[in-house]
């Protein structure tokens, strides 16, 4: 699914002397590297705040209370996603409310937001599932119709620009406050945990430094409750690195879903993943649909073929033992069990040649023959 030692080798020297600078350094909390790396994160982004964090729930958790949510407050989030937007909340005695997505984008639908608002919500997080942006445009101004904040999870599509008041825009920039994720796995990661909160209101992210710092602007000084989340020197440094590469990786990624698309287009047992006019996709997955139940059958003939598969995710959060109590769907959530039923993710990341990605088209037609 993923090859980071190929793509460790390919920038090695510049990571090992990365690495050695900030080991020579001994800066290794909140160190320069780490403010360097968030000056040019956010220069990236053209965003004017980066404030990094341990990692991207910690991020989601710090944006809530930076908003000054509280107990009682209800948060819509979308059902198809990971579960760290829905935990973040309950973590701080927010209900979470499951909103369904676009069956064919795997994104939040819209029109199902504006049913599920009523004096108790609070905030929106729009989750930027696989690569690909959820309709920004739209759902600010729900935003801003109701009286509501946006926090946008980006931890899956840095680097995507979306249409926005009508120029091209990054995800992780247009909400109220923003959250990314800095996992291994994502398209920029490092070789830990690491995440950041982005915005450009002073406020807020004024206050979310102080939160990721124990609540403090001057050391023992605790002027508000906070939490202990830092990104570590050494993940800046390897991070900083990366991000210079960031582009490429992406360039790298739409090469490869732009040849899964032509290999797999016409297989009939399946569907590819739609594209939508507003948003590039920079592909964290490639995340096919599988008809007629054959999704496992799939799954396990690729493993045979030494192909590996992932399911993101198999059982919807609402269904999950943690949230069955405290959590509200706000309609039919039709399109999330069909999509937990039905997708698959196919290998995606930038050390994939054509060789092996016809290889996994053969095996799947083969399969579908």
């Amino acid at each position: 699914m993923l090859d980071l030692k190929t793509q460790y080798k390919r920038i090695k020297p510049e990571i090992d002397d990365a690495l050695i600078n900030c080991l020579n350094s001994a800066e290794f909390i909140n160190g320069n590297i780490v403010k360097q790396f968030a000056n040019n994160l956010a220069a990236y982004l053209q965003v004017k705040h980066v404030i990094p964090c341990a990692n991207g729930t910690d991020a989601l958790q710090i944006a809530m209370m930076a908003l000054g949510l509280k107990e009682g407050d209800e948060v819509i989030v979308p059902a198809f996603t990971y579960v760290a937007p829905a935990e973040a909340a309950a973590l701080l005695k927010i209900t979470p409310v499951f909103v369904d997505v676009e069956k064919d984008i795997y994104n939040i639908n819209v029109e199902k937001i504006r049913s599920a608002i009523n004096h108790k919500t609070k905030a929106i997080v729009a989750v930027h599932l696989f690569g690909q942006s959820c309709d920004m445009e739209s759902i600010m101004k729900i935003a801003e119709e109701n009286n509501l904040f946006v926090i946008e999870d980006n931890a899956q599509a840095i680097g995507c620009r979306v249409n926005f008041a009508n120029k091209k825009a990054n995800t992780g920039t247009i909400g109220h406050i923003n959250c990314t994720s800095f996992f291994p796995s994502k398209n920029l990661g490092g070789f830990g945990d690491g995440g950041a909160i982005t915005t450009n209101n002073d406020t807020l992210a004024e206050k979310a430094r102080m939160i990721a710092n124990h609540g403090q602007k001057i050391k023992y000084l605790h002027e508000i409750i906070g939490i202990n989340s830092r990104l570590d020197s050494l993940q800046a440094a390897v991070l900083d690195i990366k991000l210079k590469h960031l582009d490429e990786y992406i360039s790298k990624r739409q090469e490869v879903g732009k040849l899964y698309d032509e290999l797999l287009k016409d297989i009939e047992g399946i569907e590819i993943p739609e594209r939508v006019s507003y948003s590039d996709h920079v592909f964290h997955q490639y995340t096919i649909k599988v008809k007629n139940n054959l999704r496992d059958p799939l799954k396990t003939y690729l493993q045979k073929k030494e192909i590996p598969a992932m399911i993101y995710y198999p059982l919807p959060i609402q269904e999950q033992k943690a949230y069955q109590n405290i959590a509200i769907s706000s309609s039919e959530l039709t399109n999330t069990v069909e999509l937990c039923k039905s997708v698959l993710s196919l290998p995606m990341h930038t050390e994939l040649d054509p060789e092996q990605i016809q290889y996994i088209a053969s095996a799947l037609r083969t399969f579908f023959i």
